[in-house]
């Protein structure tokens, strides 16, 4: 009985957890500049659309004034400029109280909006139905790299409006995506397929008679099983403890893995080129002393190159 109530209470408390799940939408801020400088820009917002929704159209959202209140995390009265946020959007930085705290200062001192300034990652602003209720401005959160461009953009005479536009139906990026992956899986499998029943036919031809099976049955035994079981358990329990460690070890090897399969696809086409067909000199060097043409040594630095840049830039933001 005691085991059944320890359970009843673990699924309560995570259905409680689902329930309040803080609901979050990615929206937009477009920014033009008052001085009628450069074309405006649009940056990345967080926002949760239970305080107030944003219009889905940019020419429905209000174009108001953007000003910076960074120097002040907006938590309490005396936070809150003399002449209020009238007709304004007001930046303020992130932290010392709830979203709801901010929100409900701004709100009282007359903003349309709030972008709280956030040099984390950025959370949905969450608070309750009453606090929800009492609240009829959007708010959101903008990161401080893109605050910092919006100014350095634009100047510090801004406007901006607030609007989420619809998500389309179909996402273009996953349909390229898509297709590359399953072109690439069918066009190695074709291409395997084709170079395996061109040798089997030279082999065929070259014996004269029946083909022989080349692969032999590989036995799986019960200790192989636990081995690979072993193995996997170990690399899982080493990434938990040395993942920091372990995952540049991983991140190598994809590297290296990747620019074999690279060289792989492209020697056939580069070894078809009419250029750079001219051998390494004769020596004695590891896997250099069959003098393999120049141009796959140009393309095996090529892939190994790709595959270095990769791992270099791989979090860069684009």
């Amino acid at each position: 009985m005691a085991a059944a109530a320890a359970a009843l209470a673990r699924l309560a408390v995570a259905f409680l957890l689902l329930v309040a799940q803080v609901a979050c939408e990615y929206g937009m801020v477009h920014v033009v500049s008052e001085t009628g400088g450069p074309k405006g820009k649009d940056y990345c917002i967080l926002y949760n659309p239970q305080w107030a929704h944003l219009p889905h159209d940019l020419g429905k959202a209000s174009l108001l004034q953007l000003r910076d209140w960074t120097a002040s995390v907006l938590c309490s009265p005396p936070d809150v400029p003399a002449r209020g946020f009238s007709n304004q959007i007001p930046l303020v930085a992130r932290g010392n109280c709830t979203f709801y705290e901010k929100v409900r200062l701004a709100q009282g001192g007359g903003a349309r909006g709030l972008l709280i300034v956030s040099k984390e990652a950025l959370v949905p602003p969450g608070g309750n139905k009453t606090q929800y209720d009492e609240i009829g401005i959007p708010v959101a959160l903008l990161s401080h790299k893109d605050m910092l461009d919006i100014f350095k953009s634009f100047g510090r005479a801004v406007r901006a409006a607030l609007y989420a536009p619809n998500e389309p139906m179909l996402d273009y990026n996953m349909v390229i995506i898509f297709v590359m992956a399953v072109g690439t899986v069918a066009l190695g499998g074709y291409w395997a397929g084709s170079r395996d029943v061109k040798k089997r036919y030279m082999k065929h031809k070259r014996d004269d008679g029946p083909e022989k099976q080349e692969d032999e049955a590989v036995d799986v035994t019960p200790v192989m099983i636990c081995v690979f079981v072993v193995m996997c358990c170990s690399m899982l329990v080493l990434l938990y403890h040395f993942y920091d460690q372990l995952v540049y070890v991983i991140i190598g090897i994809f590297c290296l893995s990747s620019s074999t399969g690279l060289y792989s696809c492209l020697s056939p086409l580069v070894q078809r080129l009419p250029f750079g067909r001219c051998r390494v000199p004769d020596n004695s060097l590891p896997y250099f002393h069959k003098r393999p043409p120049v141009s796959l040594l140009l393309l095996a630095l090529l892939c190994l190159a790709v595959s270095v840049v990769w791992g270099v830039f791989r979090n860069e933001d684009q």
